[in-house]
């Protein structure tokens, strides 16, 4: 058999590579946020540039659900912890809330309004605190549950906040990260950081093993953070994701960040930066 036969047959035995699937459903824009929900697998509901929210079933082609939420661009979308009937969504300085049963013709059930400039994500607790970052570096803390401003978390960023999570295993901790290259963990029920980390410190710069060192257009600008719920390594390790503009991801133990000095016990890496 010649090598172009063998090249040939090789070829045919190979697995067919998918397309990749494209759900189609906002008008026009950009597409702004996406979450998949938990409670229902293989759904998938997005935000986007038109004010639009489209839900996805992805064992159908079509777009299931449109609501026309705001004129506005919206920035970012999530599901109620606990019942994803109902869904926040964030344009503009003000957040909205929709009962999705209420199909396409559902109206905000409620708006909050108490952050100064354009919010860029937000984030609920299962203690029903809803969490803003806006481009002032400020993250409002929201009790959903008696519709009032609960804590102004301000002074850790010095420049955009660009994200910001709850972490479900303290259910009184927020972690946030900005354009300012810093990230902050916070006790937002005292309203005050328990810690923090500054990426684009000459210390941490001059560690980098990133090769950000000294870098100008592309600085470690903090642009966004994932939390894992139940731990890496069989929940050995509780850590956190972060996705920095100089290319690479730290990920950082949290549990060993946040536990009280004297329970530490024997020294381990408390986060792990690749690139």
């Amino acid at each position: 058999m010649s090598e172009t036969e063998a090249a040939a047959a090789a070829a045919a035995k190979a697995p067919t590579e998918r397309k990749p699937r494209r759900l189609r459903g906002h008008k026009k824009g950009a597409v702004t946020c996406c979450v998949a929900s938990s409670a229902r697998p293989g759904v998938v509901a997005s935000s986007g540039e038109d004010g639009c929210l489209c839900w996805f079933d992805l064992r159908t082609k079509d777009v299931i659900l449109t609501i026309e939420a705001t004129k506005k661009p919206i920035s970012s979308i999530c599901f109620k912890a606990g019942n994803e009937d109902f869904v926040y969504a964030s344009a503009g300085n003000e957040i909205l809330s929709f009962d999705v049963r209420m199909g396409s013709q559902s109206k905000p059930l409620e708006t909050y309004n108490y952050n100064r400039d354009e919010i860029n994500q937000i984030a609920v607790s299962s203690k029903g605190f809803l969490a803003a970052a806006d481009d002032s570096g400020d993250v409002k803390i929201v009790n959903t549950t008696q519709k009032c401003l609960y804590k102004r978390l301000r002074e850790a960023h010095t420049s955009i906040c660009s994200t910001v999570q709850f972490i479900p295993w303290r259910p009184w901790t927020v972690i946030t990260g900005g354009l300012d290259s810093k990230l902050a963990v916070w006790d937002f029920s005292k309203g005050r950081t328990l810690f923090s980390i500054d990426y684009g410190s000459p210390e941490l710069q001059n560690g980098s093993s990133s090769g950000s060192a000294g870098q100008c257009f592309n600085p470690a600008f903090v642009h966004s953070v994932a939390v894992s719920e139940e731990g890496i390594l069989g929940g050995l390790y509780k850590v956190c994701a972060v996705a920095r503009g100089d290319g690479a991801v730290d990920i950082i133990d949290l549990e060993y960040k946040l536990a009280p000095a004297k329970s530490k016990g024997p020294s381990r890496a408390g986060a792990l930066t690749m690139s």
